[in-house]
């Protein structure tokens, strides 16, 4: 498949594990993420720099001297090729937006460059940190899969533990067993469509792993549902506005929340796929 990968994070270990397993399982794969990380941004709409990097509206551009994992600099192009330590990837982009941006030059530029045409397949992620529940609302992870459902395009968002953040070797073992679940999920999907598209029109899927997932890790089909694992409430202490979040118990959830994501992969320690719709009707 030709396949668009974004995420919410920046370049990351968990994208390039999963570019990396892609590749080798013969998928043409795009990268396109965004410059510093943009958890939370959901469906937001936002160029930080229209022509150069500038640190006016980034302040992580000012504390890191430019993009997540040192892929850009200050004063490099607003959108590019990822430039990690000299080394030029090809295959991997940056823009210095909000995660729905990043997936908009995919689509709109890259692919169009590349294959004359709309990707296959859009992946985002993998996230991290898991999106479950109603969080998901927020997530950019989730906003790149609802632009590109809304277009007609099979999307799916990844969302992995905290274990897979790796900033000094971007080669997180955790990534890569992640990476090979992905694959293994996407070989399921493509056989059950038999030559079909991968998804049915406006429908996306949220994938979360737990924890300390292993390549045995069991899955289990799942919804948002209603039982929340973050618990957001606004801290109003001066110097610290802004969004505080305590942790719910899965076990206190009941039984007919069972099969909600927030239940299936903090309580059960199981892989979680949802199903999602491209719009709030």
């Amino acid at each position: 498949m030709n396949i668009l990968l974004s995420n919410d994070d920046g370049f990351t270990s968990n994208v390039w594990a999963l570019y990396d397993a892609l590749k080798d399982e013969g998928h043409d794969v795009i990268v396109s993420v965004p410059c510093t990380n943009q958890s939370g941004r959901g469906g937001s709409l936002v160029m930080y720099s229209s022509n150069l990097i500038s640190a006016v509206n980034d302040a992580q551009i000012a504390s890191k001297g430019g993009c997540h994992n040192n892929v850009a600099r200050i004063g490099d192009p607003a959108v590019g090729q990822v430039k990690w330590y000299g080394f030029t990837f090809r295959d991997f982009h940056y823009v210095h937006g909000t995660p729905v941006l990043a997936t908009m030059y995919g689509l709109d530029v890259l692919a169009q460059e590349r294959w004359g045409k709309r990707p296959d397949l859009v992946l985002s992620g993998p996230n991290e940190g898991q999106n479950t529940g109603r969080i998901v609302n927020s997530s950019g992870t989730i906003g790149n899969v609802q632009f590109a459902s809304a277009r007609g395009i099979p999307a799916i968002a990844l969302s992995a533990g905290f274990d897979t953040v790796d900033d000094t070797t971007l080669r997180d073992p955790d990534s890569a067993i992640v990476a090979q679940l992905t694959v293994k999920l996407l070989q399921e999907l493509e056989a059950q469509a038999g030559g079909a598209r991968l998804l049915p029109a406006g429908v996306s899927l949220n994938v979360n792993f737990p924890s300390a997932v292993a390549l045995d890790s069991a899955w289990a089909s799942s919804r948002i549902g209603s039982f929340d694992r973050y618990q957001l409430k606004f801290n109003n202490t001066p110097g610290k506005y802004g969004y505080g979040a305590s942790l719910n118990d899965p076990s206190t959830a009941t039984a007919a929340q069972a099969d909600n994501e927030s239940v299936v992969v903090f309580g059960d320690n199981k892989i979680s796929v949802t199903a999602m719709q491209a719009s709030f009707d």
